[in-house]
């Protein structure tokens, strides 16, 4: 009960957001073409739940974010780690990432459309080219913040450089390298829901589009409905899997705000 009420009152603000919502649509204040009500809303998300497309379209999104992710995430840490410890490495790859970080990588969607044409590869592709970028600088920092200290300890026992990558640099780096996928997971998602958008097919993003040139008023809110709910699921989802990672760590004896 004491963690349901810290619940509740953490979500005051967006469930008096809903409340307001349906009240300023029910009231006639906005046009309900504009806004239509959230139980009109909500609703239609039930429509689609039943009906299966929502359990399609969702399942075909997470399956494209997830797949991305995984792709950036091995891939970023194994680049990160191999510029932080290679200088061969960093002097080819840090000039690529330092322009490419900031760089709004849907810039190039119509590059991969015109390479990979327009289903599942150039969506994937973008995903991984998006979420790629904070993992790498992410690994990279952590790698080369390990004290030296540790190292040297390490060295000074005997351990060889395997040795040393799994049990002392890894571990030490971990917390950052966890906040990098954090930040990457969500570039994920609204990367591939850009990309349903811009490129139709299935998928949230898609049915969220082929609604809005119908002008389908409550299915472009039920697909944003739909796309907020599956992002804290994500985002909730690696916060908890960090927890569970750095049981160890001295984050997770510390009080948290969440």
């Amino acid at each position: 009960m004491a963690r349901l009420s810290r619940s509740l009152a953490g979500g005051f603000s967006l469930i008096l957001l809903l409340v307001l919502w349906e009240l300023a649509a029910r009231a006639g204040i906005v046009s309900s073409f504009l806004l239509p009500p959230l139980s009109v809303v909500l609703e239609r998300v039930w429509q689609d739940a039943l009906s299966g497309d929502l359990a399609r379209n969702l399942c075909l999104t997470l399956y494209r974010v997830l797949l991305g992710f995984a792709v950036a995430a091995i891939a970023g840490v194994a680049l990160g780690i191999g510029m932080a410890r290679s200088r061969t490495m960093h002097w080819f790859f840090d000039p690529i990432v330092s322009v490419g970080f900031p760089m709004p990588k849907i810039a190039f969607l119509p590059i991969f459309m015109l390479w990979f044409g327009l289903y599942d590869t150039s969506k994937l592709t973008m995903i991984v080219f998006s979420a790629i970028f904070p993992v790498v600088t992410a690994t990279m920092a952590a790698t080369q913040g390990v004290e030296k200290e540790l190292v040297w300890s390490a060295r000074s026992l005997g351990a060889g450089e395997r040795q040393l990558l799994w049990q002392i640099v890894l571990p030490a780096a971990l917390p950052q390298i966890l906040t990098g996928l954090q930040v990457a997971l969500p570039v994920a998602l609204i990367v591939a829901i850009v990309t349903e958008m811009l490129m139709g097919g299935a998928g949230l993003g898609g049915a969220m589009i082929a609604a809005s040139r119908f002008a389908d008023s409550p299915g472009v809110f039920a697909g944003i409905l739909e796309i907020a709910i599956a992002g804290f699921c994500l985002v909730r989802g690696i916060a908890a899997l960090r927890h569970r990672l750095l049981r160890w760590h001295q984050e997770a004896l510390e009080p948290t705000t969440v």
